[in-house]
């Protein structure tokens, strides 16, 4: 095996080969490393994240279900390691937790302990209103939100895997927040 995929190498290591884990996180360290600095703005902040990211990742690994994609999940255990760390140093703001633009990421805020009782309410209101108004979207529509600002796909990952080009899901993803703003406003 050349390039083995990362579900291969994650059931190898599993199957008792540690250097199938050594692969995954050479092959994801950088990238990790650029998405925790993303959140962060702090080289050091994101140098600590990308190690917590891959400690968790290798506690939990016994955990992961070969029927979706590793690297969807390990960037979900990367967000919220980068989130759990912005909410720790008291540094979250709308515009650290926003990776495209809709703000589908309100319901992370509501953990924030330094939050009012009316703020916490006002931010539950506006994920649910969020959250409900992604649901009543066309099914092509919240497929490419979901796959962008849930999964962190990038836009190319997202064409390769519904097999449609770039243009398409770019276009797609305008259309979508169009529609999200609409259905938001009612």
């Amino acid at each position: 095996m050349d390039h083995p995929t990362d579900e291969q190498l994650v059931a190898g290591y599993l199957n008792g080969d540690r250097e199938a884990l050594n692969l995954l996180i050479k092959r994801y360290l950088t990238p990790i490393f650029n998405f925790a600095l993303k959140y962060s703005k702090d080289k050091d902040a994101a140098e600590d994240i990308t190690q917590e990211v891959f400690v968790k990742v290798w506690k939990k690994i016994k955990k992961f279900d070969n029927k979706y994609k590793f690297k969807n999940w390990l960037y979900v255990i990367a967000k919220n390691t980068c989130l759990d760390y912005l909410k720790k140093n008291k540094a979250v703001a709308f515009s650290a937790l926003d990776n495209g633009g809709d703000g589908l990421l309100f319901e992370q805020l509501i953990q924030e302990n330094s939050a009012s009782p009316q703020t916490e309410l006002e931010l539950k209101q506006a994920a649910g209103v969020i959250n409900s108004a992604v649901e009543k979207l066309p099914e092509k529509y919240r497929e490419t939100i979901k796959m962008h600002y849930l999964a962190g796909y990038n836009f190319r990952e997202i064409a390769e895997t519904l097999k449609e080009s770039i243009e398409t899901v770019k276009s797609r993803n305008r259309r979508a927040l169009i529609y999200l703003r609409k259905l938001i406003k009612r």
